[in-house]
């Protein structure tokens, strides 16, 4: 647990730059099972996914380590790796489910316990299974956990996913690599991050054409060379911090962000009033505190290139003091809302309704005592926070780390009086009391 004190009330003013993307270096780490040569992930972020990521590496049989920045695997002998997932490491993130397919590819079978994560509601593996089973896994489902096996090379299949689920294209991408003859997914995923995976399976010799296209092919093959890639930037990381300014009021520069990865959130930004400056690769945005950005947003979260699931909740942080009620609906979580007693506590009129958040805006927003549900909801309250009056207290057990590997200090730097404690410190300070 760790205690994140904000003081509303800071315009933020500089330049930022987002790390590389979360979303893609969890699927990279994964996909260097499948190479046989060193692979190096550059400017990856201190994330406690990547930390969990890189202990399930090592707890399967493969070696990585960080240097720096950058994150280091080397090839390991297929009969060296172990199949068995550990549920610790399952259990603490979602993206676990990535390493489905290159283990069962590899070492022949796979025993996955359900994976973990936010609690954003159903998000079912069953995409995933269907396709894996479609090229010739035999599945085997035992209460809390999924064992997959292989006898023989995977077999290349035409298969459509009933939904594009960004998770299960990563997945099937995977297995298809090494799959005997072509593949070719339908209904896939277009999101950036499945784009930055093909990139770096064909960089090490897969043959894929058709990202960010709803049909993907994929001619199989034995095995992948490695290489030294960087994965494209946090779009996410970056939408955080223009809420920030959205919120806080200021002016700053997003680098190394190309605009057209969350130019949806950079849409809305505009029509609620942020003055929005782009350039290939970077995004300046300013607002005046002074005056209220404006409300009558209705936002539908949804795949690629609608607005992103992850943003939700950063635009109903940006939207709680607005001049007019809005409306946000998520199509992809059931749960992506739980932010919404957190912004009631610091004063904001909003409820949740199943996929819906209902906010009235107008508020005058407090400081109160919160916690993070979640990774991306206890973001959003750092987000409102610092419009809010007074010193917020946001409690987080862990969440928050999970996506960003420095936000306070990030929106400190920006100008924002923001600090962090850990739980060790503050139990130190009061015993010293």
């Amino acid at each position: 647990m760790q205690t994140i004190t904000i003081t509303g009330g800071q315009t933020l003013h500089g330049t930022i730059r987002p790390a590389a993307a979360k979303n893609s270096v969890l699927p990279l780490l994964a996909a260097t099972l499948l190479c046989g040569a060193p692979c190096c992930l550059r400017n990856a972020p201190e994330l406690s996914d990547v930390d969990t990521s890189l202990a399930l590496l090592q707890a399967v049989g493969a070696k990585a380590v960080r240097h720096g920045p950058d994150l280091c695997t080397l090839p390991v002998a297929a009969a060296d790796l172990c199949g068995e997932i550990p549920p610790h490491l399952a259990g603490a993130m979602r993206s676990s489910v990535f390493y489905l397919a290159p283990l069962l590819c590899r070492a022949g079978m796979v025993r996955l316990p359900l994976p973990g994560g936010c609690r954003l509601g159903p998000r079912p593996v069953d995409i995933h299974l269907a396709g894996l089973a479609a090229m010739g896994a035999r599945v085997e489902l035992e209460g809390e956990a999924v064992t997959l096996r292989r006898f023989g090379p995977l077999q290349g299949v035409d298969f459509t996913l009933r939904l594009p689920s960004v998770g299960a294209t990563m997945t099937l991408l995977m297995a298809a690599c090494c799959a005997m003859g072509t593949t070719v997914l339908r209904g896939a995923a277009c999101e950036p991050e499945v784009c930055d995976l093909a990139r770096f399976l064909r960089a090490c010799g897969a043959q894929i054409t058709g990202e960010g296209t709803p049909v993907l092919v994929i001619q199989g093959r034995r095995a992948l060379s490695g290489i030294a890639y960087e994965p494209l930037p946090d779009r996410i990381a970056a939408a955080t911090y223009a809420a920030a300014v959205a919120a806080a009021g200021g002016r700053i520069t997003v680098e190394g962000c190309a605009p057209v990865y969350y130019q949806a959130f950079l849409q809305f930004l505009t029509e609620c009033g942020v003055a929005v400056e782009k350039s290939d690769a970077s995004v300046t945005l300013a607002r005046d505190p002074a005056r209220r950005l404006h409300g009558g947003q209705h936002l539908f979260a949804n795949a690629w290139p609608a607005f992103a699931t992850d943003t939700a909740p950063l635009a109903a942080a940006v939207l709680l003091e607005a001049d007019a009620p809005s409306e946000i609906y998520d199509h992809l979580f059931a749960n992506r809302f739980a932010c919404a007693a957190g912004f009631a506590a610091m004063g904001a009129d909003c409820r949740a309704a199943g996929r819906m958040l209902h906010i009235a805006g107008g508020a005058n927003l407090q400081a109160a005592a919160v916690t993070a549900p979640d990774l991306r909801g206890g973001a959003a309250l750092l987000v409102a926070a610092l419009a809010a009056q007074g010193t917020t207290v946001l409690r987080d057990p862990g969440h928050i780390r999970r996506g960003y590997a420095h936000l306070p200090a990030d929106a400190a730097r920006l100008g924002a009086q923001c600090a962090v404690q850990s739980q060790a410190v503050q139990e130190s300070r009061k015993q010293s009391i």
